[in-house]
């Protein structure tokens, strides 16, 4: 939160926080560690003392912080597809970049020009970025893929703005409307209480892009 990240570059000797003084503590910490305290701390200030301000934004902003996707797909470049180790980490490091669904087209064009047809593996590996990129929509944090499930968890901090915002209204009227295509319940976790919204027959990445697209339309 706010007061951790500021804590956090008290503690480094940072100072203000977007005073004159940040550039030796930019090239000490790292731009990329930087720019995550100052986002971690400007969406604090949006989700407490400003929140008023920033009502226009939730229609816009990503509530989710981490998102993950555990599940029994192997979402992969095969060596047999891209066999150079260094090639391989850099197509990954690219398609972790990349924002857009345009983009990921052009990646995908890439590779079949570069390396030829698609392997199932990537196919999936592809659909999986769009897949993640719906889910935070939702309002996922995590989504199990497995034994032909799709259980997404929706954000642990029950306090949220999310759960005020229209995007979750639409969620429930979704559920309200297709009660035979998806189950919403609580769940007790290590984390604690958790909202759960479950899809059953999905035995593919692409039938879990069907199931959960219709939510955002």
């Amino acid at each position: 939160g706010f007061n951790i990240a500021m804590k956090d570059l008290e503690i480094r000797g940072a100072g203000d926080l977007l005073g004159g003084e940040q550039s030796g503590f930019i090239n000490e910490i790292g731009f990329d560690t930087y720019q995550k305290i100052l986002n971690e701390a400007i969406e604090e200030l949006k989700e407490n003392e400003f929140r008023d301000l920033y009502k226009d934004d939730d229609k816009t902003r990503s509530f989710v912080k981490d998102f993950t996707i555990d599940t029994s797909f192997e979402l992969l470049f095969p060596d047999d597809y891209v066999n150079n180790i260094s090639e391989r980490l850099n197509l990954y490091t690219r398609l972790n970049e990349l924002k857009t669904e345009t983009e990921l087209e052009e990646f995908r064009a890439h590779l079949i020009d570069r390396f030829g047809e698609l392997p199932i593996q990537v196919e999936d590996l592809l659909d999986s970025v769009k897949l993640k990129w719906k889910a935070i929509e939702i309002g996922f944090e995590k989504v199990i893929l497995k034994k032909n499930k799709l259980i997404g968890y929706f954000i642990s901090d029950q306090q949220s703005r999310f759960y005020q915002t229209e995007r979750f209204t639409k969620v429930l009227q979704f559920v309200q409307r297709h009660p035979n295509a998806c189950k919403m319940k609580e769940k007790q976790t290590r984390k604690g209480l958790r909202l759960l919204l479950t899809f059953e027959r999905i035995s593919s990445i692409k039938d879990a892009l069907s199931a959960i697209e219709p939510i955002l339309a």
